[in-house]
C-alpha cells in the first residue's frame, strides 16, 4: 500500500471544505479501516484549516500546503502555510482558559501517534 499526495489550496474555507473531501476521497481508496479514517479526517481538517485562519490570516493570495503519504504501516501528514509560524506546546494549553485557539492543534496531536511543529510547518503521524 502506497499514497503520494501533493497539493496546495488558497486561504478561503469553502474552497478548503472541497479540497479535503477530494483528498479524502482518495485517500478512502486504500484505507478501508473508519475510525483511521475518522481520525485522519479531522487531523487534515484541524491543520489546514489551523494554517488558512491562524497561518495565512485568511488572505485568499497565500496558500496552505498539504504533502500526504500512506507508506506500508504509517500516514505522514505534512501541512505549512505562509505565516511567520509558532512555538507549541501542548503542556502549556488549559482547557480551562476556554481560548478560541489552540483547540485544534491538541486536538490533532491527540488523534497523532507523533506530532511535530517546525514554525509554520506541522507533521502529524498516524500509525496503521
Amino acid at each position: 500500500m502506497s499514497f503520494i499526495f501533493n497539493g496546495y489550496v488558497c486561504s478561503d474555507l469553502y474552497i478548503i471544505k472541497d479540497f479535503l473531501q477530494n483528498v479524502l476521497n482518495e485517500l478512502s481508496r486504500i484505507i478501508s479501516d473508519e475510525t483511521v479514517m475518522f481520525d485522519v479526517k479531522l487531523i487534515l481538517n484541524e491543520l489546514v484549516t489551523n494554517g488558512a485562519i491562524h497561518g495565512n490570516d485568511y488572505d485568499r493570495n497565500k496558500c496552505v500546503k498539504l504533502h500526504l503519504e500512506v507508506m506500508e504501516k504509517v500516514i505522514k501528514i505534512e501541512v505549512s502555510d505562509e505565516g511567520e509560524g509558532f512555538i507549541f506546546d501542548c503542556n502549556k494549553y488549559n482547557p480551562l482558559d476556554l481560548k478560541c485557539s489552540g483547540r485544534g492543534l491538541i486536538i490533532a496531536n491527540g488523534l497523532s501517534d507523533e506530532f511535530y511543529v517546525n514554525k509554520n510547518k506541522i507533521i502529524a503521524i498516524k500509525y496503521l
